[in-house]
């Protein structure tokens, strides 16, 4: 069968997409593992896109490449974005970290642990690493049931910037293989999660969630994600593997 010109120039001047490989956000905490494992589970080569933006638990960073490793993906890059530069939040400044919050408190209101725009800026360049690999899925973890009231955790925000990627992207404007954002665990509560993710085999000790952890890395215990990510061992009624410096009761 001969090929269009139209055709024989996108195979070979500017790449087929591949369907099998798919780009990763992988932070090294919970949620991120478990797209990864969901990710790898689903037939894909995965290559997994850690940033280093001066996050004060930088504990994580190690965190992803275990994990990484745990998991068999493809490849992991660690990107340098110093979100430190913007600050505003408690994550890259010396803003002192909320602990000891309640619920009611983590569903209503964002709190100081916001990076302003993360989610926008880690998507915009994970979209750009698709482009380069020609993978046709982006894989996240967000998460907009047990989370602390991030906006750009929103089904709203990524159906938006999905739309502008699609206007913004080679693979969108020519409509070859658009690149498609994929988020499974959005809908999830932090059990549903967890027991996912034991399914799949996903070794929890080796993530790590604490926004404030001390020196050795042990977990403060009394954040908003070493509370959520408590809770969610316990009524998935598996047992917590972190280990804490305290625990908040």
């Amino acid at each position: 069968m001969l090929l269009s010109a139209t055709t024989l120039l996108k195979m070979a001047g500017k790449g087929a997409q591949d369907d099998s490989k798919a780009v990763v956000l992988l932070s090294g905490g919970l949620d991120s593992a478990t797209v990864l494992a969901i990710a790898r589970a689903a037939g894909h080569t995965c290559h997994c896109l850690t940033f280093d933006y001066g996050q004060r638990h930088r504990f994580e960073l190690a965190a992803a490449e275990r994990v990484a490793r745990q998991l068999g993906a493809a490849s992991q890059r660690v990107m340098t974005i110093d979100l430190r530069a913007t600050g505003g939040s408690a994550l890259t400044s010396d803003i002192a970290v909320p602990k000891g919050r309640g619920a009611s408190e983590m569903e209503h209101g964002i709190p100081i642990t916001y990076v302003p725009a993360r989610n926008l800026i880690f998507l915009s360049m994970a979209m750009a690493w698709c482009e380069v690999l020609s993978a046709t899925q982006l894989y996240i973890g967000v998460n907009a049931v047990d989370f602390s009231g991030y906006p750009d955790c929103r089904p709203q925000f990524i159906e938006a910037f999905q739309r502008a990627a699609n206007l913004a992207t080679r693979a969108g404007v020519e409509g070859t293989a658009p690149v498609q954002i994929e988020t499974p665990i959005i809908q999830m509560s932090k059990a549903q999660i967890i027991q996912r993710g034991q399914e799949l085999g996903v070794d929890y000790a080796l993530t790590h969630s604490c926004y404030d952890p001390d020196a050795d890395g042990r977990a403060c215990g009394a954040c908003d994600s070493c509370i959520l990510r408590r809770r969610g061992f316990e009524q998935a009624g598996v047992a917590d593997p972190t280990v804490y410096a305290s625990v908040a009761t």
